[in-house]
C-alpha cells in the first residue's frame, strides 16, 4: 500500500497547501503508512531536497517528476568546487566570490563560471553557469551529482534556454528535454512526448497503481485528465483547501466551481472519496452535489493540521502576531494601519508580522512612512510552535479561507482572534465574544479606508475582553484539533477506503 499525494511546486514562501501536506506526512509517518509526496513544477532555483526538508519532508517521501526518471536520488546538496573542476577541460585561472556567488575564471576573454553555493561559507554548489565569449551557453544543476543541464542560445539580445539533459549518477542520459517558450517536448530512448501534460501522463502509468494505493489530488489545474485516467484500480481522493465555488455567480439551477477544482467535481463519478477541513464546508458541498448533480459522494471532514499538544506560556501583555504569506490576498497591510490607528488608543500595543512574500517591501515602506518601527516588526519565516503562546491576539485579514492553520495553531496556543466572518476557517476558531470578534464580511464593500478604521475600533473592543476567558475559550477549540483525534479521523478514512 502507498498513499501518493499530488501537488506542483514548494518554497521558502510555501502556501497552505505545502502545511497541509507537511502535517500529513507526520500523521501518515505516526500511523506507519507509506506515502509519497509527488511535486509536477520544474523547479531550479533550488535543490528540490533544500526546499522539502525545510518542510520537514523525508527525503524518501518525495518524488519530483523531472528526476523521476532518473537514478539520481533525492539527495542534500554535496557537490563541491573541487569536484567541479574536476570536470573542466581548462584549468581556472583566478577565483572571485561575493557572498554566495563564485566565480571561476578561465582562459580567454569573458570565459567563466558562476557558481551558486549553498551559503557565503560553503564549498558545495547547487547549480553553475557558464559563459563562453560573454555569451551564457549553460546551467548544470547539482544535487551529490549532476542532476540535470539547460542549454542556453541567445534569442533577440537575450539568452534563452533551448534544452535540458537529465543525467543518471554515471553520467549517462536518462532523457531530454526540448523547449520551444512556453511548450515542450520530452525525448526518451524509445519514445517522445509533445506536452507537459503527456509527460504527466507517462508519469502516472509509470506508478503503476494497484487497488492498495491510494491517490491523493491537492492541486489538479492542468492534470486531472492524466491523474483521473490512469487511476487504474487505486481509490482517489480531492482534498479541497479554498472556497470551493463563487457564490455571486450560484443560483438555483446553475452551480459556478472554483477553477481549481471544476474538471474534480465534474467527474465526481471517478473519485472515490473527498475531504473537507471543516464540518461547514463538508455540509455545504454535500449539499450542493446533492442539489446540482444528484449524486452524494463520500465527504470526510479532516482538519488538514494537528496540535501535538496544547501550548501555554508567559503572553507579553498588548502582544499582537500574525503570521502568512505576505501575499496581496492576506492583506497584512490593513492589519499593519489598523493597527497603528489602534495604538492611538492602547499606547502598549506591539505588532509582529510573521511570513515572508512579494508584499513585504509595500509593508515595510507602510511601517517607515508611520515611524512605527519600534512597535511593528517584520520577522521573517520561523518556526513558530513555541512562539505564539508569548502574545495575546492573533489578527488575519484574509477574506477567503478553507481552514487556516496558522488561526489553529494560534488557538492551541490560547491567543485570541479577530478576522473576517468568511465561510470556513475563522468560525471555526473564533467564537464571537468568547475567545475573539468576527468582523462582518459586508465590509469588504465599503472602502479599504473605512475597513482599516473598523478593524481597529474591533482591535480596541477585543481589549475589554477578559484575557484569561479568552485563553481558556481558545485551548477548549483547539481541543478536538489535537493530533490524536486527527489520527483516528485518517485512520477511520483509509480503513473506509480500501476494504
Amino acid at each position: 500500500m502507498m498513499i501518493y499525494n499530488i501537488n506542483f511546486g514548494i518554497g521558502w514562501a510555501s502556501s497552505g497547501v505545502e502545511y497541509a501536506q507537511k502535517y500529513r506526512a507526520k500523521v501518515l509517518r505516526d500511523l506507519n503508512i507509506p506515502a509519497k509526496f509527488i511535486f509536477l513544477d520544474f523547479m531550479s532555483n533550488e535543490n528540490i531536497q533544500t526546499l522539502s526538508s525545510n518542510m520537514d519532508f523525508k527525503d524518501e517521501e518525495i518524488i519530483w517528476l523531472y528526476q523521476y526518471f532518473t537514478d539520481v536520488k533525492i539527495h542534500e546538496t554535496t557537490y563541491t568546487i573541487n569536484d567541479l573542476k574536476e570536470t573542466l577541460a581548462e584549468k581556472v585561472v583566478s577565483e572571485e566570490q561575493v557572498g554566495k556567488l563564485k566565480k571561476l575564471i578561465l582562459p580567454g576573454q569573458g570565459n567563466f563560471i558562476t557558481c551558486y553555493l549553498k551559503d557565503k561559507t560553503s564549498d558545495k554548489v547547487d547549480r553553475a553557469e557558464f559563459v563562453i565569449n560573454g555569451y551564457l551557453v549553460r546551467k548544470d544543476y547539482y544535487t551529490y551529482t549532476r542532476l540535470f543541464s539547460e542549454f542556453y542560445g541567445p534569442v533577440d539580445g537575450a539568452a534563452k534556454v533551448f534544452m535540458r539533459i537529465f543525467y543518471n549518477e554515471s553520467g549517462s542520459i536518462a532523457y531530454k528535454e526540448y523547449i520551444d517558450g512556453e511548450n515542450s517536448m520530452y525525448d526518451f530512448e524509445d519514445m517522445k512526448l509533445y506536452s507537459k501534460e503527456q509527460f504527466v501522463d507517462y508519469f502516472m502509468k509509470c506508478l503503476k497503481l494497484t487497488r492498495d494505493d491510494i491517490v491523493i489530488l491537492d492541486r489538479g489545474t492542468k492534470v486531472g485528465q492524466a491523474v483521473f485516467s490512469n487511476k487504474g484500480d487505486s481509490k482517489l481522493g480531492v482534498v479541497i483547501h479554498a472556497e470551493h465555488y463563487s457564490e455571486n455567480f450560484t443560483d438555483d439551477d446553475y452551480i459556478l466551481w472554483n477553477n481549481y477544482y471544476d474538471y474534480q467535481f465534474t467527474n465526481a463519478g471517478l473519485v472515490d472519496f473527498y475531504i473537507a477541513s471543516t464540518d461547514a464546508q463538508n455540509k455545504l458541498l454535500a449539499e450542493q452535489f446533492k442539489k446540482y448533480k444528484n449524486i452524494s459522494p463520500a465527504i470526510y471532514t479532516i482538519p488538514v493540521g494537528s496540535i501535538d499538544a496544547l501550548k501555554k506560556g508567559t503572553r507579553r501583555p498588548f502582544a499582537i502576531i500574525t503570521a502568512s504569506r505576505l501575499a496581496n490576498e492576506k492583506h497584512v497591510d490593513w492589519m499593519v494601519r489598523a493597527v497603528i490607528q489602534a495604538k492611538k488608543e492602547i499606547p502598549e500595543l506591539t505588532f509582529d508580522i510573521y511570513g515572508e512574500g512579494t508584499e513585504k517591501s509595500k509593508i515595510a515602506e507602510i511601517i517607515n512612512q508611520h515611524d512605527a518601527n519600534e512597535y511593528i516588526h517584520l520577522r521573517g519565516h520561523v518556526d513558530l510552535a513555541e512562539v505564539y503562546k508569548n502574545y495575546e491576539l492573533f489578527l488575519s485579514a484574509s477574506q477567503s479561507e478553507g481552514f487556516g492553520l496558522t488561526l489553529m495553531e494560534a488557538v492551541g496556543s490560547g491567543l485570541g482572534m479577530i478576522g473576517f466572518d468568511v465561510n470556513y476557517g475563522n468560525p471555526t476558531f473564533i467564537k464571537h465574544g468568547q475567545n475573539g470578534l468576527l468582523l462582518p464580511l459586508e465590509l469588504e464593500k465599503k472602502s479599504i479606508e473605512e475597513t482599516i478604521t473598523e478593524y481597529a475600533k474591533v482591535i480596541v473592543k477585543f481589549y475589554e475582553l477578559s484575557i484569561s476567558q479568552v485563553e481558556a475559550q481558545s485551548y477548549e477549540i483547539a481541543k478536538p484539533f489535537l493530533t490524536e483525534n486527527v489520527h483516528q479521523k485518517w485512520e477511520q478514512l483509509i480503513n473506509e477506503v480500501i476494504q
